[in-house]
């Protein structure tokens, strides 16, 4: 058996180079980005008013109060995405709204709430210091300056920076396409009527937007049932469409488990199977050509972890990923937990808002509930008891 790190380092050493592809921003969530972007611009472009008021110069209103306000002359009105070419003299003002950049000669905005229209003058009720409320060119982002840096992964925030540079498309790893597959003569589809000793499939359902969050490009196959034939043509039709198959069961040792002997009927190399962790320890990882098989087990807690601690890392480096690990969270134990057993155990855990950590409830690997109600994964080394108040680290996958 391998240890987890040995497998996670065999699997990512594997994987090909990304390959880049150019997307339009609006469509690059989630995306790994494939070339550091350097600002074509100083963000903000030019310095400009942080809120509706009037553009004056410091010095002309210092000591103004609401019982002593300074009147200054009205110059200009200002509105965003206009611009004004003079330059304010001294005992001038100009009206301007947020966003609206700021006149030469001016260095700070009164709020609009300090002052009042007077005809053609303005009663300045309270004074600035030079800068107050001014946003300044280049206070955010240089030009030039590294905006993203390649192997990022595109949110939101990161999208929303670009987009105010810009930046119209990215060049981002293409993202895989995985076959999604499941083994069992026992697994029936929603909807269909139950025979005795049958159950519904559901790992294909968890794993499929597990690959879609990892970045993949999931394609869900029909349902296999327990035949080395079956078994055999259902993984020669995913390999000539996808890059990646994932199965779920069969993958044991047992007289009805084909996936590892069909594998290697169409020419695949298993490069290791069984990792020593709980759940999960009969893991297949095979090459086919430039293409990968990753065997999971069929039970639907030990496919979830499998999936994050080995799949999940080989997506993200498909795409060039920096990151390929899970998020962690620090939290403090609000019970005592054990493991007994000579392998590492991932068990289901619950973190509060407060970071207590505890278990999501009963952790044998068919059980969903627990599953259910987790927030991450608790890695609990083989042979061990942590005692409650132990600092630990949650891996969040939720």
């Amino acid at each position: 058996m391998l240890e987890l790190e040995t497998a996670v380092a065999q699997v990512r050493a594997a994987m090909p180079a990304p390959v880049a592809e150019r997307i339009p921003l609006p469509e690059s969530a989630g995306r790994i980005l494939a070339e550091a972007i350097l600002s074509p611009l100083d963000l903000p472009p030019f310095d400009n008013s942080a809120m509706d008021g009037y553009a004056v110069r410091a010095s002309d209103v210092r000591g103004a109060t609401a019982e002593a306000p300074i009147r200054l002359r009205l110059r200009a009105r200002i509105v965003a995405g206009k611009s004004f070419s003079g330059k304010l003299a001294t005992g001038e003002c100009a009206r301007l709204f947020t966003g609206a950049p700021m006149p030469r000669g001016a260095d700070a905005v009164v709020m609009q709430e300090d002052t009042a229209l007077a005809g053609e003058e303005v009663l300045i009720r309270d004074e600035v210091q030079p800068c107050e409320n001014v946003r300044f060119q280049g206070e955010d982002v240089r030009r030039g300056a590294i905006l993203i840096e390649s192997g990022e992964e595109l949110s939101p925030g990161k999208i929303s920076l670009l987009a105010a540079t810009g930046v119209g498309d990215v060049m981002a790893g293409r993202r895989p396409s995985v076959g999604v597959l499941a083994t069992g003569s026992e697994l029936r589809e929603a909807g269909q009527p139950l025979a005795p000793g049958q159950i519904y499939e559901s790992n294909r359902a968890m794993l499929a937007p597990l690959v879609t969050q990892a970045g993949g490009v999931a394609k869900v196959y029909p349902l296999i049932p327990d035949s080395l034939v079956a078994t055999r043509a259902a993984l020669q039709s995913a390999f000539r469409e996808c890059d990646l198959i994932i199965t779920s069961g069969g993958v044991s040792v047992g007289e009805m488990d084909f996936v590892k002997a069909a594998f290697e009927s169409l020419g695949g190399e298993l490069q290791f199977w069984r990792v020593a962790i709980r759940p999960g320890k009969p893991f297949v990882f095979g090459r086919l050509g430039e293409k990968f098989l990753f065997g999971l087990p069929g039970n639907p807690v030990s496919a979830f972890v499998t999936f994050l601690l080995l799949v999940r890392p080989a997506l993200r480096c498909w795409q060039g990923a920096r990151v390929t690990t899970l998020p962690i969270s620090a939290g403090v134990l609000g019970e005592a937990i054990a493991n007994s057993s000579d392998r590492r155990h991932f068990l289901r855990a619950r973190m509060d808002g407060a970071g207590n950590v505890s278990s999501a409830g009963k952790q044998a690997s068919h059980l969903l509930a627990s599953l259910a109600a987790a927030d991450g994964l608790l890695d609990v080394p083989a042979q061990t008891v942590l005692a409650a108040g132990t600092k630990v680290n949650v891996l969040r996958c939720f």
